[in-house]
């Protein structure tokens, strides 16, 4: 009888076809799984379900455990194994701009994440694109109201996680300029997480092997074929703009060949969250990252 896991994601999106592709492409049952997920509820973490035993595996991101290190906490999950190794965050505009550069946005109207993550990433790819935050007119919106708003004429650029922008650009409704992970560089941006007792168990080592070869069939599957297997769970997404966006992902280094999260990964985060003044001093590696299960 196949053994139940149960994964939480915190976002959901093309940009974390690796451990989508777990489930859709079957990973996790060729390992005696029966998987099922669900996406965070606004307001809540995948973290939570983990604490409280109902969720195995956490899409999160390595920063989470910046909050409870800077109150002298123990963070309660450890982050095993990266996801993505770049900001997955598009740039997109009103018209198309095969000479974009970031400068053009300077005084103009961007929608974007509220807060957290996405945002504090999106003010260091100004950073290191020689502009700063108090050169542009951010419209901070909640995730689920940026796309209808922007395509309700709000803001003269968007910055979401594929497939939201090239579905945009399928439906004319907007073009993609840019990318915010191109700017930044790479980084320890979002991760898998778990219990330290569950990383010790069996079922740990089985879903490891499992994410280990659905990670390399979306690095090296034609982008064609993984957009077809993970169609049914992108509805409302045109193919033609899920394939592109998965196309995009591969070429641009985010799911790099290695599964671990490097130092230099951990350090670049460091990095970002010092320079948005969320955290007040370097963090240890060890305290929130563990080698994935053998």
């Amino acid at each position: 009888m196949a053994e139940p896991i149960h994964i939480e994601f915190t976002r959901f999106s093309a940009f974390y076809s690796p451990l989508i592709a777990t489930i859709a492409g079957g990973f996790l049952k060729d390992e005696g799984f029966a998987p099922t997920h669900a996406v965070s509820k606004p307001g809540k973490s995948a973290i939570e379900g983990l604490v409280a035993g109902t969720v195995q595996v956490a899409q999160s991101a390595p920063s989470q455990g910046f909050g409870p290190l800077e109150k002298g906490l123990k963070p309660p999950a450890l982050h095993f194994a990266q996801i993505n190794e770049m900001d997955g965050f598009f740039l997109a505009g009103r018209s198309a701009d095969a000479h974009f550069s970031w400068d053009k946005l300077k005084g103009k109207k961007v929608v974007l994440d509220l807060g957290g993550q996405p945002l504090f990433m999106f003010k260091y790819a100004l950073h290191k694109s020689g502009l700063s935050y108090n050169d542009i007119v951010p419209l901070n919106k909640a995730s689920d109201a940026m796309e209808r708003d922007f395509r309700a004429g709000e803001g003269d650029y968007i910055s979401m996680q594929g497939p939201q922008p090239q579905q945009l650009e399928h439906d004319g409704a907007g073009h993609v300029v840019a990318s915010v992970g191109k700017a930044i560089g790479p980084c320890a941006f979002s991760s898998l997480a778990a219990r330290p007792d569950w990383l010790k168990t069996d079922q740990a080592t089985r879903f490891m092997r499992a994410y280990r070869k659905a990670r390399a069939w979306v690095r090296e599957a034609p982008a064609s074929e993984i957009a077809k297997v993970e169609a049914p769970f992108f509805p409302g997404v045109a193919l033609e703009a899920l394939t592109r966006t998965i196309a995009t992902y591969q070429t641009l280094g985010n799911w790099t060949a290695h599964v671990e999260i490097t130092r230099a990964a951990w350090e670049a985060t460091n990095d970002i969250f010092l320079f948005n003044e969320q955290i007040t001093r370097r963090h240890v590696y060890e305290e929130v990252i563990a080698p994935p299960p053998a």
